[in-house]
């Protein structure tokens, strides 16, 4: 039995379609990383874009900035982190299987 092409661009099209829905809803759906016991929280939408950095004033210490740098380095990167898992959990709503990449290949944006 022949595919019918039609009805494989329209269903292509369909995905595409969805995976741009999911994509503009990725920028309000927010993650969070923290550092140092929760004195540092970086919080970022999952388009990779950090929205807030909160500092409790005890780690605000001109004696220690390097710490400070590195909790907030750690922070981010957890932020991040949550945010490329949390895209990917979204796409794999849209995508199933494929979400993950294609032979190993990521897809854009994820």
């Amino acid at each position: 039995m022949k595919p019918n092409l039609n009805q494989l661009m329209k269903q292509a099209q369909k995905m595409q379609e969805n995976m741009q829905k999911v994509q503009d809803e990725l920028a309000n759906i927010t993650v969070e990383g923290t550092a140092g016991g929760g004195m540092v929280k970086v919080v970022a939408n999952c388009q990779n874009q950090v929205v807030s950095i909160e500092i409790e004033p005890e780690v605000i210490t001109p004696d220690d900035k390097e710490m400070l740098e590195d909790l907030i380095v750690a922070a981010t990167n957890q932020a991040m982190e949550n945010a490329s898992r949390r895209s990917q959990e979204e796409m794999q709503k849209v995508m199933g299987p494929m979400a993950g990449g294609l032979g190993g290949m990521k897809l854009p944006g994820m």
